[in-house]
């Protein structure tokens, strides 16, 4: 639990800068590019996505395990050997699939997505196609020995001001949205950089060596990749196709706003997005070595912990949703109803936990796809119907739903396999921190006037909302686990804090 919270709260505090420091250059882009060019920029992404997935054919998702599983059982040759023809199958497939999507950037730009402009472009997501299934890979080993917190440094601390800066500096210049690439480009090869140095320097002795004969990929390692590949693809499907087919309907202006919409509501899952990162590999260690009942109790802790701090975030959102679509521009204001539908969905995605990660890390990925293909199939027909007639109010509407489907249909898988559930009578505390929050923001939101700008009501709700919810919990809120938690997270912070104030001085 400590080694959980620890590192979970360096990530969390790293993808809570990014998140801020972002939303602010979120702001900035979606001001000086338009809806427009956000929305050529969605739908180059997409297309990288999408022959992305195929490029990293499940390597990276791999890494988590197996370096986690070879350094921690002392193979390490296999664990050079993964490492080593992992790296070369990775290089190969991305040369190989950028190639064919430089082919076939025409028809792409042209024939499906209706907008021209979008071919002069394909080379420059071509590329960060290549730098982000790297950045993956090492990234996702660096979780499997255990050190989220250096890759959270380098890709939130270092990697993210980089391209915000290089990007401020570039669109100054007037280069646009080629500019704005330029700059994804350049701090990304930085970050692929010092990821690789990084994992290099965690390696164990013998693994530096590039002498011998590196040992050929386990089969194991290959349906496992192979599972995980089908998994992300289904993933990527159920997250992507509603941008898929907003593009082949619609113009590239509304699709910027959905866009914009969807980017706001990605920030509510914030705290179960840092404890997956440090949880999955162990899950792993746990199931293998028969603890359910530590399992268990961490993961009804940590999915308690989830809900409490993601409430005051997602009521936040919801009572401010008009005009924190409107700080990105006049024109973006209209999407406020699809971001109040977005973070509905999302909130039953952060209650049922690390639910898809305890399948995947316990040897269950096959149930998962299971659940996944049933509901990508559901998720293709409802967007082929809805986004004809609703536009991006239905787009929006089919992904909050088949993201609670298919959380809650993990959940079920869950417990059924594992006997696991993440809900205890301890949950019942929530209840009047919540409400107290809510009222609070509520307040703050009426009297919003007092403010004299919208954002700093918008910060003033944020900030008030969590200190009413954690006054709320204090008095008799925290059973012996929660303790544990704040125990381990308190003293992390605090000594982040005091080695800022160092680093100042």
């Amino acid at each position: 639990m400590g080694h959980i919270s620890r590192h979970s709260a360096v990530f969390f505090a790293g993808t809570l800068f990014t998140a801020a420091a972002g939303y602010l250059f979120k702001i900035y882009l979606a001001r000086v590019l338009g809806a427009e060019a956000l929305g050529i920029y969605a739908l180059g992404m997409t297309v990288g996505g999408v022959l992305g997935l195929i490029a990293a054919l499940g390597l990276p998702q791999a890494a988590a395990r197996y370096v986690a599983v070879y350094s921690g059982t002392g193979r390490y040759a296999e664990l050079k050997g993964f490492m080593g023809r992992g790296l070369t199958v990775l290089a190969v497939a991305n040369l190989l699939v950028a190639a064919i999507m430089l082919l076939i950037r025409g028809w792409v730009a042209d024939r499906f997505y209706h907008t021209p402009a979008l071919s002069q472009y394909m080379g420059a997501f071509a590329l960060l196609m290549i730098l982000g299934s790297f950045a993956s890979f090492f990234g996702q080993s660096l979780a499997g020995f255990k050190d989220v917190a250096r890759r959270t440094v380098i890709t939130n601390f270092i990697g993210s001001p980089l391209n915000m800066l290089f990007g401020v500096g570039l669109l100054m210049l007037g280069m646009g949205l080629s500019g704005y690439l330029l700059a994804q480009i350049a701090s990304a090869a930085i970050t692929v950089v010092l990821l690789a140095l990084a994992t290099w320097k965690l390696m164990p002795p013998g693994g530096h060596s590039a002498k011998g004969k590196l040992p050929a990929l386990e089969r194991e390692v290959i349906r496992f990749s192979a599972s995980l590949f089908a998994v992300q693809a289904l993933e990527y499907t159920f997250g992507s196709l509603d941008k898929i087919v907003l593009g082949y309907w619609l113009d590239a202006r509304r699709v910027g706003i959905y866009v914009v919409a969807a980017s706001v509501t990605v920030f509510v899952p914030i705290l179960l997005q840092s404890v997956n990162q440090i949880f999955s590999p162990t899950i792993a260690d746990l199931h293998a070595r028969g603890e359910m009942d530590v399992l268990r109790r961490l993961y009804q802790t940590l999915t308690k912990w989830i809900v409490g701090f993601t409430l005051p975030l997602a009521i936040v959102v919801c009572v401010f949703a008009a005009p924190l679509m409107q700080i990105f521009g006049s024109e973006f204001r209209a999407g406020w109803p699809i971001l109040v539908i977005g973070i509905l969905g999302q909130l039953i995605n952060c209650g049922v936990g690390s639910a898809g990660l305890l399948l995947i890390m316990s040897g269950h990925q096959d149930r998962l796809v299971r659940v996944q293909v049933k509901v990508v199939i559901a998720n293709i027909v409802f967007n082929l119907v809805l986004i004809p007639i609703w536009g991006i109010i239905g787009a929006m509407v089919v992904s909050a739903a088949t993201n609670a489907a298919i959380n809650l249909l993990y959940l079920r898988e869950v417990k059924a396999i594992l006997g696991l559930t993440p809900y205890n009578r301890s949950y019942v505390r929530l209840l009047l921190p919540v409400l107290g929050s809510a009222a609070a923001i509520a307040l703050v939101r009426m009297e919003a006037s007092w403010f004299h700008n919208v954002a700093l009501a918008i910060v003033a709700g944020l900030v008030l909302g969590y200190l009413v919810f954690t006054a709320g919990m204090l008095p008799g809120g925290l059973d012996e686990d929660d303790r544990l938690v704040a125990g381990a997270i308190g003293p992390r912070l605090l000594g982040m804090f005091r080695m800022e104030r160092l680093d100042a001085r």
